[in-house]
């Protein structure tokens, strides 16, 4: 069981371990279920959520998709979409969620791509990092989005704030589900 509290609005929204506690309640207050697709993240965002007690009731699954073919060979992330875009992409974002969301049979999925540095990719920049999101969408399968943030500070730094980012942005398209 998961302890009771307050929702994280009322509490440090860059605190990890409250955001996945709110994600938690929200999606098992629903009877949704999460998985996880990262990238610079190494499975960051997936330690967050189990690190809370009864996490596997909304859990069902992540996978660290670091190299390019298991983007594209276990999450089915188009070669084409990832040749033209890149794997540091808004595109390849919402495609790594939308593969987690049919790989893990998952209501909601969440993932992350970006740079964490301590160089350049794909000639993007140090901090440029991609947070996707599929969930539910009506009559639809599930609706994806993406959306592109620039961090600052050392490659830790930004792959502990990608993980707040990415549990913020969670929980603005559940709240608006």
């Amino acid at each position: 069981m998961m302890p009771d509290r307050p929702p994280v609005s009322s509490f440090d929204d860059h605190d990890p371990q409250l955001l996945a506690v709110d994600v938690l309640h929200r999606l098992t207050g629903r009877g949704e279920t999460l998985a996880t697709a990262e990238s610079l993240t190494g499975g960051l965002v997936a330690a967050a959520l189990t690190s809370i007690s009864g996490s596997s009731a909304v859990l069902r699954g992540g996978l660290v998709a670091y190299a390019t073919d298991v983007k594209a060979d276990v999450l089915g992330v188009d070669a084409d979409l990832i040749a033209v875009h890149t794997v540091v992409s808004s595109e390849v974002a919402g495609a790594m969620a939308a593969g987690a969301l049919t790989l893990f049979a998952s209501t909601w999925a969440v993932s992350t791509t970006g740079v964490a540095g301590p160089e350049r990719q794909d000639d993007r920049p140090v901090g440029t990092v991609y947070v996707g999101v599929a969930g539910p969408a009506g009559p639809t399968p599930a609706a994806v989005t993406a959306e592109e943030f620039t961090l600052t500070g050392s490659r830790e730094a930004i792959r502990a704030a990608t993980v707040v980012v990415a549990l913020r942005v969670l929980l603005d398209r559940v709240a608006q589900a």
